[in-house]
This record gives structure tokens, C-alpha cells and sequence, in this order.
């Protein structure tokens, strides 16, 4: 390294010229020190977050599988029995002929176009709350979401009195049954929530059942936004896969309440 002495000042006056030179350059060096730590904290920082990212975004692509029933509607009751209901003609045919034991409970509204439900009873006797809710899962999933009324007529019969015997001279179209006997009615009301069970499993059923199952939850309402633009909004909330979420949705347009 090489100093430069200006012969018309002193020695003296050159050397604490330049010891003022040093100091600057060393407060400059520490103030870039401080920079650098600051922007390296920084930056593990933001490594940070976008790891957590990262492995929220792998969760949620590291689905469970798909258990029997989720091919059709289904949900928990407040009570823990499982509720099954059609998506269509032909899983309401498949529900009642395959899925309907001697002891469970099966559901259907006095409208067209209704679902068939079925409680899974497990020989078990569910309370008037599972009954309820399965009668409001019903109205929930026919046509009266999508006619924006609040309630329906609902009736529970055993599975026997379920046949596919048409009167003489009728034929019954696929999905459709005759029903015989005593009939058990409800009011069935159109009240929604979707939420997200401990196993992950996004569950849509009666707000009851929902807020009893599940921790994190939302409430929906027929409404004039596209399932999809829900779907969406509460996939973000849930922390879930829009399209679960999108699959358990009532089908017609919908809100966030």
C-alpha cells in the first residue's frame, strides 16, 4: 500500500489526515457490515416463509384417499352416524339397492328432483338431532336450494318399505322407488355450512352437524355467485383443495354467509 505526502504540510498534519481518511472508511465498512446482516436476516426470512409455503402447498397435494361414500353426498351428523345421500338418478338407485341395510334410515322430500339419504345406523337408534339433520341434508341437496326456498316436506321409512315394484301397468324410471307403509314426516330447512374434519375431508352438510364436526368451517347460502368463485373463497379459508371443495358443493349458485 502506497501514501501520498504532501511535502508543504507537516508529517504530523498528513499522518492525522489520514488516520481521519481511515476512520471514515472503516465506519463505512462496519455501516456495510450492518447492511449486509440486515438484508442476510432478511433473506432467511423470506427463505422461511416461502419453505412454510412450500410444505402447506405439499399438504394439500398429498391427498387422502377417496373413501367409499364421498361418490356420492355425504355427511357426519352432530351424533357421529354417517349420511349418505344420491348425486343423481343413478346413485340414488345405488344407494338405495346397495347401501340401504335392514336397520338404517332412509330420506327422501315429497318434490321431485330429490335426493334419497340414507342414515348409516350400524344398528344403532339415532336421536331426533341426527334425524333432523339428515331431513335438512335432504332439502338441502334437491331443488330447493336451487329454488330458493327455506323448507321442505320431508319423510323417513325403513328400507323395506322401498321396493322397485311398480303398480301394474307403471314403470319406474331409474332413481325412483315405491314406497309403502307408515310415513315419518319432518320440515326439512335449507341451512348449509362446509367444513374441513381433522382427517382433512372437506364435509358440506346441515350447519349443526358441520359446526359439531368440524373446527374450521363456513357458512353458505343460495345466492348469485358461481360455485366455482365459492369454492375458491372458502378452499383459502379451509386451507383446502378448491376442487373438495367444489365437489360437495349443493349444485346451483351460492354466497358466503
Amino acid at each position: 500500500m502506497q501514501l501520498t505526502i504532501n511535502i508543504r504540510k507537516k508529517l504530523e498534519e498528513s499522518a492525522n489526515g489520514y488516520f481521519e481518511k481511515a476512520k471514515k472508511a472503516r465506519k463505512k465498512i462496519e455501516g456495510a457490515r450492518i447492511v449486509i446482516k440486515k438484508f442476510n436476516g432478511q433473506l432467511e426470512e423470506l427463505e422461511r416463509k416461502q419453505q412454510i409455503e412450500e410444505e402447506k402447498i405439499t399438504e394439500r397435494k398429498e391427498k387422502t384417499p377417496l373413501e367409499w361414500y364421498e361418490k356420492f353426498r355425504w355427511f357426519i351428523t352432530s351424533e357421529g352416524f354417517l349420511c349418505i345421500g344420491g348425486r343423481d338418478s343413478t346413485t340414488n338407485e345405488v344407494i338405495v339397492k346397495k347401501h340401504a341395510d335392514p336397520t338404517d334410515v332412509i330420506f327422501h322430500t315429497e318434490m321431485p328432483g330429490s335426493p334419497f339419504f340414507v342414515i348409516k345406523t350400524n344398528g344403532k337408534t339415532p336421536n331426533e338431532t341426527s334425524l333432523q339433520e339428515a331431513a335438512d341434508a335432504t332439502t338441502l341437496f334437491s331443488r330447493a336450494w336451487k329454488l330458493g326456498l327455506g323448507t321442505a316436506e320431508v319423510y323417513c321409512v325403513k328400507p323395506e318399505q322401498v321396493s322397485k315394484k311398480a303398480p301394474s301397468g307403471e314403470y319406474l324410471t331409474k332413481g325412483a322407488f315405491m314406497i309403502s307403509g307408515k310415513r315419518t314426516y319432518f320440515t326439512g330447512t335449507v341451512n348449509a355450512a362446509v367444513g374441513k374434519l381433522d382427517n382433512g375431508k372437506i364435509m358440506c352438510g346441515p350447519q349443526n352437524a358441520i359446526k359439531t364436526n368440524c373446527k374450521e368451517f363456513s357458512l353458505i347460502a343460495e345466492g348469485k355467485d358461481k360455485p366455482s368463485d365459492c369454492a375458491k373463497k372458502i378452499a383459502k379459508h379451509l386451507k383446502a383443495d378448491v376442487d373438495d371443495v367444489l365437489r360437495v358443493l349443493p349444485a346451483g349458485t351460492c354466497k358466503i354467509i
